[in-house]
C-alpha cells in the first residue's frame, strides 16, 4: 500500500485503502500528500466502524466508500482450495489495536471464517444515514448493480456510486460491467457521479466507461499485477500506460476533450444495429 499510495499520488490520481489492508491508514498518510478515499467494511461492533472512519478522516482521507456487496463473502473456490489466510509476517494493520487483526487458521478460507465471523449481515439503507452523523467525509456507495439500488442510495445521501464491483468474484451470473453500469448511470441521472470499478485492463476501457458515462474508473488487478513485478515504479508504469492508451484513443476517435466522449463512439450489445440503407441488396 505504500508503493501504491506514492505513484498514485505522483500520477496525480486517487488510491482507496481497503479496511483490509495491511497497512493503516495512519501508516499510508505518512507517505506523503495525496488524495485518499477509505474502503469501509461494516462490521457487527458499530463502534469499531466509527473508530475506523474517524481514524480515516483524521489522518486526511477525503471519502468513504462504503462496500454494500459484502453483507457476506461470496464463495470464492481459490481461497477454499489454497485454504488462504494471511502469512504470519502480515496483519490487518487498521485492526491491530482491536484485537481483530489476525485471520485464523480455517478448514476452508480463513478469509470467508473471518467475514462471517465479524461482519454485520444486517447492513441496511439506514447505516449509509447513519455514517453521516458521525463524519463530514462524502460517502460513496460501492458495489451498485441496479437501477433500484441506485434510486435507494441517492435517497439514502449517497455523494456518489461505485458501480459494479468485485469482478463477479461475489456471485457469478451477475450482469457484466457495461450492462449493469449503464442501468445504474441511467437511474442516477446526474445526481450524483457514478464511477465504474474494476473490468478496466486498457486505456481503451477507460474510453469506454467514459462513453457510457462514467464520471471515472478505479482499477485493482492491474495495480497488483504491477506490485510484485517492479513495486512502486511497477503502479507507476501502469498508471502512464493507461494514460498513453486513453489519450490515444481519444485522438484517433476525433476527441479533443472528456465532454467530447459521448455514447456515440461506441456500440453495445444493446443497441439496435446500425444498417447502411445502401448496403442492402434489392431482390
Amino acid at each position: 500500500e505504500y508503493a501504491t499510495a506514492r505513484a498514485a499520488s505522483a500520477a496525480g490520481t486517487i488510491m482507496t485503502l481497503s479496511s483490509w489492508a495491511t497497512s493503516s491508514v495512519e501508516e499510508v498518510a505518512s507517505t506523503g500528500p495525496g488524495i485518499r478515499f477509505f474502503q469501509l467494511y461494516v462490521y457487527k461492533d458499530r463502534n469499531v466502524v466509527a473508530q475506523l472512519v474517524r481514524r480515516a478522516e483524521k489522518a486526511g482521507f477525503k471519502a468513504i466508500a462504503l462496500t454494500v456487496d459484502t453483507p457476506r463473502l461470496g464463495r470464492r473456490e481459490a481461497d477454499i482450495k489454497n485454504r488462504f489466510v494471511l502469512p504470519p509476517f502480515l496483519t490487518l494493520k487498521n485492526f491491530e489495536g482491536l484485537n481483530l487483526g489476525k485471520m485464523d487458521q480455517a478448514n476452508d478460507s480463513g478469509l470467508a471464517s473471518y467475514v462471517a465471523g465479524q461482519m454485520n449481515r444486517t447492513l441496511s439503507w439506514k447505516d449509509v444515514k447513519g455514517l453521516q452523523n458521525i463524519t463530514s467525509l462524502p460517502i460513496l456507495v460501492k458495489g451498485v448493480l441496479t437501477a433500484e439500488d441506485t434510486r435507494l442510495a441517492v435517497q439514502s445521501g449517497a455523494a456518489g456510486i461505485i458501480g459494479p464491483n468485485h469482478g463477479a468474484r461475489q456471485l457469478d451470473y451477475v450482469p457484466p460491467n457495461n450492462k449493469g453500469f449503464k442501468e445504474v448511470v441511467k437511474a442516477a441521472q446526474g445526481r450524483v457521479p457514478v464511477f465504474l470499478d474494476g473490468g478496466v485492463p486498457r486505456g481503451t476501457n477507460v474510453f469506454k466507461a467514459l462513453a457510457l458515462g462514467a464520471s471515472g474508473i478505479f482499477i485493482g488487478r492491474p495495480v497488483v499485477y504491477s506490485l510484485p513485478a517492479e513495486g512502486e515504479a511497477g503502479v507507476r508504469k501502469v498508471l502512464q500506460m493507461l494514460r498513453d492508451e486513453f489519450e490515444l484513443t481519444m485522438a484517433l476517435s476525433g476527441c479533443r476533450s472528456l465532454k467530447e466522449i459521448t455514447s456515440d463512439h461506441i456500440v453495445a450489445d444493446w443497441d439496435t444495429p446500425r444498417v447502411n440503407p445502401r448496403a442492402i441488396p434489392r431482390l
